[in-house]
């Protein structure tokens, strides 16, 4: 079964065996309002934990989109790039950006469980 981890800077990772797939959460894409476009990263490259890895623009601002492990982008999410507001959608699932081979499985001890970061999220106010 896959795992759900997070980010404080608000993006999640869906690992199953050794890939990853990684988005920004449902709060983030509240926050940026309507997405108007992204800039996924391209398949081969290499990403590193906390590091830009996307760009997500919206009506109201640009934001990056910082990689929750380190790994090789093995596929992009190319729907988003005509329909960006697949992220508004349904941020968690197909509004997904890319996905990862993860290079070092033993970083997402770093991160939070789904409990965690919904408590981390209430207390922003």
């Amino acid at each position: 079964m896959a795992k759900v981890s997070f980010t404080r800077e608000h993006e999640w990772i869906k690992v199953d065996g050794g890939e990853g797939v990684i988005g920004i959460t449902n709060y983030a894409q509240e926050q940026l309002g309507d997405i108007v476009f992204v800039d996924l990263p391209a398949v081969g490259q290499q990403v590193k934990q906390g590091e830009e890895a996307a760009v997500v623009e919206s009506v109201k601002a640009a934001s990056e989109l910082y990689a929750p492990a380190s790994g090789e982008v093995v596929a992009v999410n190319e729907a988003l790039v005509d329909d960006p507001a697949r992220v508004n959608e349904d941020a968690m699932n197909r509004g997904w950006f890319f996905k990862i081979s993860l290079s070092d499985p033993n970083e997402l001890s770093a991160l939070l469980d789904e409990a965690a970061y919904k408590e981390y999220v209430e207390s922003l106010g």
